[in-house]
């Protein structure tokens, strides 16, 4: 391509596409368009009614430094501040984890469970090492009558979801604790639900992860012992004493740690194991079980 021709949208994803590829991007040509998006300010599908449109010289210098950054490994949602999730845009941090789509499976099964329950009554609701919030406000935003307590060791993951929980005008109905998995919390206070996607990678596992995923996300919200499920062995614990009788416990899980999880769940004798909610890729995803 010459080097004299006009660097037009079409031309500058073109370039950026091939670019990102060459630097190992899961995907280079979403990745562009987004940055492209951020720098000209505008939604992304108004790029394809763009293609001849040569954006001028400002727009262009921010489109090639959030590209740069891209290549050297960091995010595309750390670099524009936001990702959607359940048809949702969320703020997003370095604090915390970036929501990805398996989590969509703990909202819906958490969702199903509640309306199938109290047909719109009051329920409390606990999110359990609550990240950006993605649980807690979908949660709320979904469920009217319900009361929603996020918890996360994190302040700094705390005052991000409690930003998103504001953007989505739920605020009101989400209380926001700094708490080690349920420890911060009152004695006696009990939940109708817990939901829960916390650490599960295992150390090992850590090492091998992709760089934008190893290098910028919190390691702290990733990993979760040395064989990945030590946080979740904690979480069951404290969960069954802090549900009430029929309620439910949902948690998002490694595929590789569903027999161990299982197992978890039904050696308490006060839990009864429910069915797994599996992925599109049909791997186990969410486990659950209620309280007797």
């Amino acid at each position: 391509m010459s080097q004299t021709e006009a660097w037009t949208v079409g031309r500058l994803l073109k370039w950026t596409t091939d670019y990102l590829k060459e630097h190992h991007a899961d995907s280079p040509r979403l990745d562009a368009e987004i940055l492209l998006a951020e720098a000209m300010d505008c939604q992304r599908i108004e790029l394809y009614t763009a293609f001849e449109t040569v954006p001028d010289q400002r727009p262009r210098a921010a489109f090639r430094q959030l590209v740069s950054r891209r290549a050297e490994g960091t995010p595309v949602a750390y670099l524009v501040g936001r990702r959607e999730f359940y048809s949702m845009s969320f703020r997003v941090t370095p604090d915390v984890l970036i929501p990805r789509p398996e989590t969509e499976f703990l909202v819906v099964a958490l969702l199903d469970l509640v309306k199938e329950r109290t047909a719109g009554t009051a329920v409390t609701i606990c999110d359990v090492g609550c990240g950006s919030g993605i649980v807690a406000v979908c949660a709320a935003k979904h469920l009217s009558a319900a009361r929603v307590t996020a918890l996360d060791i994190s302040p700094a993951a705390l005052a991000v979801a409690a930003d998103n929980a504001r953007q989505h005008g739920v605020a009101d109905r989400i209380e926001f604790v700094q708490s080690d998995l349920l420890t911060g919390l009152p004695d006696g206070q009990c939940f109708d639900f817990i939901a829960s996607n916390p650490p599960y990678v295992s150390e090992p596992e850590f090492e091998s992860l992709p760089r934008d995923v190893r290098d910028y996300e919190p390691r702290l919200a990733l990993v979760g012992g040395p064989r990945g499920i030590e946080v979740t062995e904690k979480l069951v614990a404290e969960a069954a004493s802090r549900l009430r009788p029929g309620g439910h416990l949902l948690v998002e899980i490694n595929p590789a740690l569903h027999e161990a999880t299982t197992a978890l769940l039904a050696a308490d004798a006060t839990l009864e194991l429910g069915p797994t909610v599996k992925d599109l890729a049909q791997l186990p995803r969410v486990v659950q079980a209620r309280k007797t």
